[in-house]
């Protein structure tokens, strides 16, 4: 399964020590105004090296367009691009082919294939987001001009809270720290942990919380293709995710009907809600207010302090990781949130016949 979405659909390829990355877009329609300086610019941020408490692996991750666009205009046909490694240094990996690390694909990819690329993980690794982050980004042009906007930001790291709604805060002011906090204080006190936990050969996990802004009213397609179900599905195939919810999530487990249930007004001759705590879904229906989601991501699994595992041959070993890893995959993640609901946003909008065939 390399390939999601329906209508508009990415189809992923590569290996993170491999000779690149890469993808093809089909779905998207004719006569959209690609920005290339777009997509290189969400590139960047999800790109590795870009702070000191992420992976030091340095990687330009240049975008280049192959197919499906011509002098700067979308054609309709599939877009072709890939994004080629530069920096890969497999010789890290080398002490550890045998082994089975823990909480990576390691051993599962072995027992499901009977053979596995060791180098950083290879299909499995976090670098072939950089293939998300371009369909997001293309997608993310295509929503602009039907007026929706995906917000994404760090809301937690390890025992650190962000202890607002994203009404209380300048989500443009996201991308001013390392860690994409938009509240400074916080976002102070979140560096100064995760340089902590760095110190102590650890890491630590965290969330992401995302607002999508714009949906119009009826998107999505009861009963076994609600819109929560499908943007769940989207934010589930992101590597380290570990639990989505979406609206009050599990906190709607302990309120009562009588604090849940958003009352219906008339706003501007529109049906709207007074309160929003089914976070924009009704249904699996978009009501057309917010959609707001989190997602949990656990700690990378790749730490620097000697653990215990088993080897190829079943024999019971213990090894300290050497290589470049982050220390906190959740900043570099905010990207990729955002880039996986874009596409998930366009491609509903597109079943449910909400799009132009050219923009």
């Amino acid at each position: 399964m390399n390939t999601i979405g329906k209508l508009y659909t990415l189809t992923s390829f590569g290996e993170s020590h491999g000779e690149a990355l890469g993808g093809v877009i089909d779905g998207c329609p004719a006569g959209l105004p690609l920005s290339v300086d777009e997509i290189q610019y969400e590139l960047d941020r999800r790109r590795p090296g870009q702070s000191s408490v992420t992976t030091s692996r340095t990687e330009e991750d240049r975008v280049e367009i192959l197919s499906g666009v011509f002098e700067g205009v979308t054609t309709g046909a599939p877009i072709g691009f890939i994004v080629r490694n530069k920096d890969q240094r497999s010789r890290d990996y080398d002490e550890i082919k045998d082994l089975f690390r823990p909480s990576h694909a390691d051993y599962t990819m072995q027992a499901k294939y009977g053979i596995r690329d060791y180098r950083g993980g290879g299909r499995s690794s976090a670098r072939e987001h950089v293939v998300r982050v371009v369909g997001g980004a293309v997608a993310r042009q295509i929503l602009k001009r039907l007026g929706i906007f995906v917000h994404g930001y760090t809301s937690q790291v390890g025992p650190i809270v962000l202890n607002k709604t994203y009404h209380e805060l300048n989500l443009e002011e996201t991308d001013a720290n390392v860690v994409r906090c938009p509240d400074s204080v916080v976002a102070g006190e979140m560096e100064l942990f995760i340089r902590k936990v760095q110190e102590e050969q650890d890491s630590v996990g965290g969330v992401v919380s995302c607002v999508i802004r714009g949906v119009p009213v009826g998107v999505g397609e009861p009963v076994f293709d609600r819109f929560q179900a499908r943007l769940g599905y989207y934010m589930m195939g992101i590597n380290a995710a570990k639990g989505f919810e979406y609206g009050e999530g599990f906190h709607a487990a302990s309120m009562r009907g009588s604090e849940h249930n958003d009352a219906f007004v008339m706003r501007n001759g529109q049906v709207r809600t007074l309160t929003n705590h089914a976070g924009g879904v009704l249904g699996g229906i978009t009501s057309g207010e917010d959609i707001y989601f989190r997602v949990a991501f656990k700690p990378v699994a790749t730490i620097g302090q000697e653990q215990q595992t088993v080897n190829c041959f079943g024999k019971e070993v213990t090894f300290i990781a050497r290589g470049r890893h982050d220390p906190c995959v959740v900043p570099r993640a905010v990207p990729v949130v955002e880039a996986m609901a874009a596409m998930m946003v366009l491609d509903m909008m597109l079943e449910a016949g909400k799009v132009p065939s050219r923009v």
